[in-house]
């Protein structure tokens, strides 16, 4: 393509075989730690870096590797009239008829008996459209009776922690290693007028997650799994896991046992499990 002007917004595409995504976003997220928008297709997965030519990393076009995965990049300018069509984009999510999760710009739900949750989609978080923020949405309502305490491992722009919060587990401890993430979890409680107990930049990679009846985390399969060896005795009335490819899903079942895998879930080539005690 011809080269962007020094002020145009451009729009850096990855796109790697679905198998090595879990690779991939590692090395991306070094060069771009606020985060990344993802598109998931049946065999491939593109993560995106949006910002000025001389703001984005330095990679190479077309065909190239990243982590040892072969990847393709691209390059494209943004239009003109790109924030109207990020608005069109995220559209209202309506989850097990109970959740309504929705930006800011989008109007309540008038349906009765639903739970309305607005989150500000601005640094490419889970805003409820993915799949694996939509399973864990859909397994943390069957929970939601017996409710106590939650840990929100990964909590990203704090849809899931705003949810618990909203279905009556209390206390609720939001945890992400991105401070980008914790500063979106917080501006979101605020506008749904909910306290999440405790929001915390945290490294799972250092230290062990904290014990709670409840523990979420949709996060990829090998923060999971060192998840799940860090657990100890600490096991949690429930877990859910999501953030898996479904050939991913046996391997991290196992590394949480004795916790016993009670239903799986999957959609678009992602899957989530609930595990129990």
């Amino acid at each position: 393509m011809t080269e962007a002007a020094p002020g145009q917004l451009v729009r850096l595409a990855v796109r790697a075989p679905a198998a090595c995504a879990e690779a991939v976003l590692g090395a991306l997220l070094a060069l771009a730690p606020d985060g990344l928008e993802q598109r998931d297709g049946e065999s491939w997965v593109e993560y995106a870096l949006y910002g000025t030519p001389a703001e984005l990393p330095a990679l190479p076009d077309g065909p190239t590797e990243i982590a040892g995965a072969p990847v393709d990049v691209s390059r494209g300018e943004v239009a003109r009239d790109w924030d109207r069509r990020w608005r069109a984009f995220h559209r209202p999510q309506l989850v097990a008829e109970r959740l309504h999760v929705r930006a800011p710009w989008h109007s309540p739900s008038r349906r009765a008996g639903v739970i309305d949750l607005v989150v500000d989609p601005g640094r490419a978080f889970g805003t409820g459209a993915h799949p694996t923020t939509r399973l864990c949405l859909e397994l943390m309502l069957e929970l939601s009776d017996g409710a106590g305490s939650l840990v929100d491992l990964g909590c990203g722009s704090g849809v899931l922690s705003i949810a618990a919060r909203k279905l009556g587990f209390a206390p609720v401890v939001a945890l992400d290693a991105d401070e980008a993430a914790i500063e979106a979890t917080r501006a979101n409680a605020r506008a749904n007028g909910v306290t999440i107990d405790r929001v915390e930049r945290f490294d799972l990679r250092r230290r062990a997650a904290p014990a709670a009846d409840v523990v979420v985390a949709n996060l990829m399969r090998g923060l999971l799994v060192t998840v799940a060896e860090r657990l100890g005795g600490a096991r949690p009335r429930a877990l859910v896991a999501s953030g898996l490819l479904d050939h991913e899903v046996d391997e991290v079942a196992r590394s949480f046992e004795p916790l016993r895998e009670r239903e799986r879930r999957s959609e678009a080539g992602w899957s989530a499990l609930l595990l129990t005690s």
